[in-house]
């Protein structure tokens, strides 16, 4: 896996996968930017939310449950000393579908945050206080 970063001007950046695929970051203007992409931290937050989430849909699919969409709402809270790590980062699922049992949402969430997940994983290893919960939606 490989990428590249460009310096734009001022605090704006433009990073681009070997994927092919491509994302602006800045920074706020009291520190610089002009407010035109995605802070670094937020990158890595949608980062974990997204890694998580494939998870959990993957495992729920491969188990022949019926979802019909997985949305995350992420939180984090960060040191304020520099550098300012996150110290704390909490997965909220919002799992959809036809006849979804909790225990299934339950078992997906866990082998993301335990097996599968290789950002939440990461950062739990570097004492990210990393932790998850869900609801089941039925419709």
């Amino acid at each position: 896996m490989k990428a590249t970063v460009k310096w734009v001007d001022g605090v704006m950046f433009v990073a681009e996968s070997d994927s092919g695929h491509a994302v602006v970051m800045d920074g706020s203007p009291e520190h610089g930017g002009r407010n035109r992409g995605f802070r670094p931290m937020e990158m890595v937050l949608m980062g974990v939310a997204g890694c998580s989430s494939f998870d959990v849909v993957q495992i729920l699919q491969k188990g022949r449950h019926v979802i019909c969409g997985c949305e995350v709402a992420v939180s984090a809270e960060r040191v304020d000393a520099i550098p300012r790590v996150f110290s704390k980062i909490h997965l909220y699922f919002k799992v959809s579908g036809r006849g979804l049992k909790p225990a299934a949402v339950e078992r997906a969430v866990r082998l993301s945050a335990e097996k599968y997940c290789s950002a939440s994983i990461m950062l739990g290893n570097a004492g990210v206080d990393i932790t998850h919960d869900f609801e089941v939606i039925e419709v």
